[in-house]
């Protein structure tokens, strides 16, 4: 009921607030057997931590996680892990003059009008901190998978405000602290240090992707494998819209080319985005997400008060200029504990299953 568990088979609990003492998750479901160290986690961590460039914020946060259960003599035992991450930059007292007013484009409003308090403290749960702990679980159920199914998940930034990237190479995206696909970033870097010293911010779009995905993963209406992407998408803080495969851009194709031709060397293209009926196809998963700008600004804008009057607001501290630089990582971790979920759900129910046509191949391009 209260929201903080994703997942069925493969469930995660995310607890913890961004000024607390730690944040972390409780994954249960994970099958036993498999070798698991905080060294199979910390690589992903590490990707999405603060601090990392002059492009994010500059809280320092090491963001060691810790295995507290779950895992003996070096394998999972079937039984809940759980993961935590300690907070140690806080700076709690940045936030004493929002406190007792509302950052527009911010959860400050509603969390109050839902709980009739709320935590001020870089914004509590509504913070993009507490996406830590899913990257974590994401990094446990993309080794289960990689072993399994020999599936990999990876993203790349499209575009940084008016900014379109083009794409080069994924073998770019580790070389640079916007994870885009492209040689040169400078255009990139320019852009972002004349927002910053503007006081202002701007959103992004990411795309991730899922390859090795088996065919048959999903269920009729309401368990559609990409209505959970969507879902699970949704749920990363900013993120504003989400496309599965050609998206918004179908509105202008026709069924003659939209539709993915099958043939018997394979599939001739992938609007689809790896998904038909909610049920994968073999093709690879093709995710795109919409992140808004940050709320959390130096330029004052309009709002009010907690007794309703009208004021200013301007937010002090360590704060993104644009969080869709860091969610590339949280893309990545979430598209594979949804597929992870699936997975699960699939073999407890069709693993008997001999479909009297073989899997054609993810495309015959």
């Amino acid at each position: 009921m209260s929201g903080n568990t994703f997942g069925t088979l493969f469930a995660v609990t995310n607890f913890g607030e961004s000024h607390g003492p730690a944040i972390g998750c409780v994954i249960d479901g994970c099958p036993p057997g498999m070798a698991l160290s905080e060294a199979d986690i910390q690589p992903d961590l590490d990707r999405r931590k603060p601090g990392t460039s002059r492009h994010v914020t500059q809280r320092k946060e090491d963001d060691k996680v810790e295995i507290l259960s779950g895992v003996h003599e070096g394998k999972t035992t079937g039984t809940p892990i759980c993961l935590l991450i300690r907070n140690t930059d806080q700076r709690s007292k940045d936030y004493g003059d929002i406190a007792q007013s509302f950052r527009p484009g911010h959860a400050d409003y509603t969390y109050l009008q839902k709980y009739g308090l709320r935590d001020p403290r870089g914004g509590g749960r509504s913070s993009a901190r507490l996406t830590a702990p899913m990257v974590a679980a994401g990094a446990v159920a993309k080794k289960w998978l990689a072993q399994r199914h020999g599936m990999a998940f990876r993203g790349c930034m499209q575009q940084v405000g008016e900014i379109e990237i083009g794409f080069e190479s994924w073998d770019h995206v580790p070389h640079n602290p916007f994870f885009a696909p492209v040689a040169d970033v400078s255009r990139l870097e320019a852009y972002m240090d004349a927002l910053r010293k503007a006081g202002d911010s701007c959103g992004a779009r990411i795309r991730v992707t899922a390859t090795n995905v088996p065919a048959g993963l999903g269920e009729p209406l309401f368990d559609k494998l990409d209505a959970d992407i969507a879902w699970a998408m949704m749920g990363i803080n900013a993120v504003k819209g989400v496309e599965i495969g050609a998206g918004f851009g179908s509105v202008t194709q026709r069924g003659t080319t939209h539709g993915d031709s099958l043939t018997p060397q394979g599939f001739a293209g992938n609007n689809a985005g790896g998904v038909l009926g909610g049920i994968s196809t073999g093709q690879d998963l093709e995710v795109s997400i919409a992140v808004k700008p940050t709320s959390s600004i130096i330029s004052p804008r309009d709002t009010i008060d907690v007794q309703g009057r009208a004021t200013q607001v301007i937010t002090k501290g360590r704060h993104d200029p644009c969080v869709g630089i860091r969610a590339t990582p949280i893309a990545e971790a979430m598209l594979a504990l949804v597929v992870m979920d699936h997975v699960l759900r699939h073999r407890a129910q069709n693993a008997d299953v001999q479909p009297p046509l073989p899997a054609i191949a993810a495309s015959f391009l």
